[in-house]
């Protein structure tokens, strides 16, 4: 058996050691690139003097740049294992504490088989479906993302130009507060058009006929006390200039929701439909069809999981964990393997399901109520048991089924009922785990700790 460690370059050569079944080099780094024939070349010299023909390719997932090179390399027959990033990094720490190099890290990798108290895995190659709905949900992640900052610069122009612009419109970014922003951010043009003027240009837009304008006696009455705030001219604000800038801002905020709902309807959820068409994902309280994608594209088969522990361990949302004689610390953060993606949505999905699903409600009230955790730490510990159902749901193939704790078969209306009456969490307990008052008892203690260590208190 041959063990091929691959240091993968984006833009430069890759570096491969080849080693033998314990790890030892059998001769120097080659480099190549990912063309067929240096591939080719590759190959045989890996399998040269292999008496069994079995060859294992350990990769780091550099970029995409492991693609090509995974998919080739498979289709002669190698196991290809991609291992996390951080084991590659603290086993280089180990052999070589001061140095890298691309070389180092292919022996390391070649070594990693080796040393690994688990065995490494072939990984499972996505189908081209998947990886689309792969891509596709990652692009859906990062055009929200830009679309929320934009949320959020526009909303700290309206706290300094306007304030108290937040309780004049339910929907700070509804069709009325866009135009608002577009045509009459300037306070002077609004109280120079009154509320007559104000009422005509807003129905002459046509933009909402169902809205009758009932918020522009209110943005009349603030824009005179903008005025009054600021003067007529201030010499310190440029209302031009910051007409331009939000009329930019929303511009742009227009581009990125056209693109979410462009990604939505032509990649994420007809790529969904057709990895899951059953929908049973749907079924589970919380999920929707954006989450349901991400599950059933980066999971893909679930029977790759042995258990429910290895899904768990795999999604990074176990916690660390330090033991030593007979001490053990708790609320050690989450080890943040596995996609980011699987994390947020399974953490997101958690944050309803407790809200209608007594099961998952359960594990809310007793991880905030008899455990003492704060909201993160029990919404983790409630993920994690999502995630367990989401692996039955692909394993068997059938939609979920709401029950009791007991396991008594529940509709909708009774779960909601039975969450409400026995697990809500009172928020007395909320104010005693929250981040502020943990922080304000350490404080305390150190404070107390320090006086009775000084010289004073003696």
């Amino acid at each position: 058996m041959r063990i091929v460690g691959i240091d993968l370059g984006v833009t430069g050569a890759h570096k491969a050691v080849i080693a033998n079944e314990h790890g030892q080099a059998l001769r120097p780094p080659i480099s190549f690139h990912t063309r067929v024939a240096e591939l080719d070349q590759l190959v045989q010299a890996a399998q040269e003097g292999n008496p069994d023909g079995q060859v294992q390719a350990v990769l780091e997932p550099t970029g995409m740049a492991w693609f090509p090179v995974a998919v080739y390399l498979r289709g002669k027959g190698w196991h290809v294992s991609l291992v996390n990033s951080r084991q590659v990094a603290d086993l280089r720490r180990y052999y070589k504490k001061y140095a890298k190099s691309d070389r180092i890290d292919a022996r390391v990798l070649a070594k990693l088989p080796v040393v690994s108290d688990v065995p490494l895995v072939p990984f499972p190659l996505p189908s081209a479906a998947a990886q689309a709905c792969q891509r596709g949900c990652k692009q859906l992640n990062k055009l929200q993302k830009w679309a929320t900052a934009i949320h959020n610069r526009l909303i700290d122009i309206d706290h300094f130009a306007w304030p108290g612009l937040e309780n004049i419109f339910g929907d700070r970014f509804g069709r009325a507060a866009r135009w608002f922003r577009a045509q009459y951010y300037n306070p002077a043009a609004v109280v120079a058009a009154g509320s007559a003027g104000m009422h005509k240009a807003w129905q002459d837009s046509q933009i909402d006929g169902k809205d009758a304008g009932e918020w522009i006696e209110a943005l009349v009455a603030l824009a005179g006390e903008i005025l009054t705030l600021y003067g007529p001219s201030s010499p310190y604000l440029e209302w031009a200039s910051l007409q331009a800038e939000v009329q930019r801002e929303q511009a742009q905020l227009d581009l990125f929701e056209t693109l979410i709902d462009q990604v939505r309807r032509q990649e994420v959820h007809p790529r969904y439909q057709q990895l899951h068409p059953s929908g049973h994902l749907e079924s589970l309280q919380g999920v929707g069809l954006d989450s349901a994608a991400v599950y059933a594209s980066f999971i893909g088969d679930a029977k790759r999981f042995p258990s429910v522990a290895h899904l768990r361990g795999w999604s990074g949302l176990i916690p660390k964990s330090s033991q030593s004689a007979n001490s053990e610390a708790s609320g050690l953060s989450i080890t943040q393997a596995g996609p980011a993606l699987i994390k947020k949505y399974a953490y997101l999905d958690a944050d309803v399901a407790r809200r209608y699903d007594p099961q998952i409600a359960a594990i809310y009230y007793d991880q905030m109520v008899r455990k003492n955790k704060h909201h993160d730490q029990a919404l983790c510990a409630c993920a994690t048991h999502l995630l367990g159902r989401i692996r039955a749901i692909l394993l068997d193939q059938r939609p979920y089924e709401l029950r009791d704790v007991d396991g008594t078969p529940l509709t909708k209306k009774q779960a909601r009922e039975i969450v409400q009456q026995r697990y809500h969490v009172p928020e007395e307990v909320r104010k005693r785990n929250n981040k502020r008052a943990r922080r304000e008892r350490a404080e305390q203690r150190n404070e107390r700790k320090q006086q009775k260590e000084s010289p004073a208190h003696l």
